[in-house]
């Protein structure tokens, strides 16, 4: 069976600046695939490029063997992806039901719409209670639970998410990630994930991709990958031998 994403060499510049130099990835139906590397790697340039919003000047990306490549975001959407960015993009100014709704918009069938949105705030209670605030009134948590459900509201095949912990604190991470999980089983959701530290993503991926200058440098099963040390090795570019210091989790 084809994997549900494939991307095959893809390279990618911003004007001069090469950002991703020959990636290639794939993530098979029911997976959670995360990548992990330090700033600037190229992380969120790779999911930019599945997602639409940045094209590669170089290479293949197929979803569930539909060339994706030159499509815009729209209508890779109604193919069955789905993109929470980095620093969640809620719309603060409307309400978080508007929100909502505005994830909902590309079925065409607005009563199954409506249905989604009862059952994911079901599954988000704190949005249920929040429904008429304005979402910029929520908390850094909240809003990432918002952004998470309003993708999960377009009915995607996957789903990828950029830097899910970025500026919440440990314990909200942890929830943030429970939902996910929750998701992948309750939705028949397909993950692919970006993060900065791998400590917690080695509880929870199936694979893992380390990302560093453009290029994947190394690529494992996390079970495989347990003790760390080939991940730092490849995060911060050591060679076999270095004793490099270890991933640490970051927060805002």
């Amino acid at each position: 069976m084809r994997p549900l994403l494939e991307v095959d060499d893809i390279h990618v510049r911003y004007g001069d600046l090469v950002a991703l130099r020959g990636v290639s990835l794939h993530v098979d139906e029911g997976e959670v695939v995360c990548i992990i590397g330090p700033n600037g790697a190229g992380k969120s340039t790779t999911l930019a490029a599945v997602a639409g919003g940045v094209a590669p000047f170089r290479g293949e990306i197929r979803l569930a063997g539909e060339p994706l490549t030159g499509r815009r975001p729209e209508a890779i959407a109604r193919l069955g992806l789905s993109l929470v960015p980095e620093g969640r993009h809620i719309f603060g100014t409307l309400t978080v039901d508007e929100n909502l709704k505005l994830g909902g918009h590309v079925q065409s069938d607005k009563r199954r719409a409506a249905d989604d949105k009862e059952r994911l705030l079901d599954l988000f209670p704190r949005l249920r209670e929040r429904l008429s605030f304005p979402a910029g009134r929520l908390s850094g948590g909240e809003q990432q639970m918002l952004a998470v459900a309003r993708a999960v509201m377009t009915r995607p095949k996957l789903l990828l998410v950029d830097e899910p912990s970025l500026g919440l604190a440990p314990r909200i991470v942890d929830q943030i990630y429970e939902i996910l999980l929750d998701l992948r089983r309750r939705e028949n959701l397909t993950l692919l994930i970006n993060e900065q530290s791998s400590n917690r993503i080695l509880k929870h991926a199936d694979r893992i991709h380390v990302l560093r200058g453009g290029r994947i440098q190394l690529e494992g099963r996390a079970d495989a990958l347990r003790d760390g040390e080939a991940i730092r090795n490849a995060y911060f570019g050591f060679s076999h031998g270095s004793a490099p210091a270890p991933v640490q989790e970051t927060h805002a």
